[in-house]
């Protein structure tokens, strides 16, 4: 029998979201309207062998209640099972991700640094822009060296709301600019 992705829409206060699980874990936690998303299906598909099919999954139940408590400041840390598709050096890269404590930040140089290879930061800031498993694998913490917010691929809009929500420890619950990409 060949493995399974199965698909969910999940409603967050910064716009719907697609979920996607093996029985494994989360696969793919990505925005509904990201361009890559159809990208980011096909690679999943190829990688894992597997069917793509919107359905239920066990796992589906525990991330929508981590996420219902994460945009309430209830939740820091993710519980919810991974399962990282991706080159060695992307999964070394989101691994690091998830190294980055809530409500921090660091610059993509600091990540380079982290994995070990000072020099990576284009790969690094490219690994981020792969990672297909939004705010749980926390790429929206990192930004630019400058201090400003850059490399989002969920919209700067999102990454900017959701470093206020874990830096006012989920106060910040109005939407500035409800722009896609």
């Amino acid at each position: 029998m060949n493995p399974t992705v199965y698909l969910k829409k999940i409603e967050t206060p910064i716009g719907a979201m697609i979920a996607g699980a093996t029985d494994e874990g989360i696969c793919l936690l990505e925005f509904e309207k990201r361009k890559m998303l159809p990208l980011e299906l096909k690679q999943l598909s190829k990688e894992l062998g597997a069917a793509i099919l919107e359905g239920e999954n066990q796992h589906f139940k525990q991330l929508e209640a981590e996420l219902k408590d994460y945009f309430l400041g209830k939740r820091k840390e993710f519980k919810v099972p991974l399962v990282l598709i991706g080159s060695e050096f992307q999964k070394k890269v989101w691994r690091v991700l998830l190294t980055i404590p809530y409500g921090k930040t660091r610059s993509y140089k600091e990540q380079a640094i982290a994995i070990g290879n000072a020099d990576a930061v284009r790969a690094v800031a490219h690994a981020n822009g792969m990672n297909k498993i939004s705010i749980i694998i926390p790429c929206h913490r990192v930004i630019g060296s400058n201090g400003q917010l850059v490399g989002y691929g969920g919209g700067l809009w999102r990454k900017k709301y959701l470093l206020g929500l874990e830096q006012n420890n989920g106060k910040q619950l109005k939407l500035i600019e409800l722009d896609d990409e």
